[in-house]
């Protein structure tokens, strides 16, 4: 599948705002420890990623009912969907500037994920967070993410490489009181 950037300014993919809160000191503290082990820019990229993956639970799986949806939010609370979990690692990755993007998968609702740029290609990572049948890695040989879509049952990975995150999926997050009511307001399609 050819990704296609939404804005061809590249610095769109750096930029801070609400959601990608990456100015915030609990964002900067965060990138400023991972960052402290890593060696280039690769290597950070990867921690962040296995950081947010493995150290923030996804809600459902955890039963936590908080609904998080600001970068800052998400890494303070430990919790979030995986629209939560992509805005903390696209927080954590543009604050050591490196171009991230929001993608989305149709399975059954719609699924969040960024991708990163290296080496002048965009890759696709899903931080979601692994569990029995779901095992995502960071990678840039190929994708390690934690659903391939299944085309018989109208499954599909969407190609646009969002700067910010999709309306449709801000507008629930922000509207819903706890994650049962999200869990209900999810939309199946962009």
């Amino acid at each position: 599948m050819e990704l296609i950037q939404e804005t061809s300014d590249l610095f769109a993919y750096l930029a801070a705002d609400e959601v990608v809160d990456h100015h915030h000191p609990l964002v900067r503290a965060t990138a400023a420890r991972l960052a402290a082990g890593a060696d280039d820019s690769y290597t950070y990229a990867r921690s962040a990623f296995e950081f947010v993956r493995d150290t923030i639970p996804h809600s459902q799986d955890s039963g936590d009912p908080r609904v998080t949806w600001r970068a800052s939010d998400v890494l303070e609370r430990r919790t979030g969907i995986c629209y939560a979990k992509a805005h903390a690692l696209a927080a954590l990755l543009r604050a050591e500037d490196i171009p991230t993007a929001f993608c989305y998968q149709r399975l059954g609702e719609v699924h969040g994920l960024v991708a990163v740029r290296f080496h002048g290609a965009w890759h696709r990572q899903d931080p979601r967070g692994n569990k029995p049948g779901v095992d995502a890695r960071f990678s840039l040989d190929g994708e390690r993410l934690a659903f391939t879509p299944d085309p018989e049952s109208n499954e599909l990975d969407y190609p646009v490489l969002y700067a910010e995150p999709h309306p449709a999926v801000l507008g629930v997050l922000k509207a819903a009181p706890d994650r049962p009511s999200l869990w209900r307001t999810l939309p199946t399609a962009l």
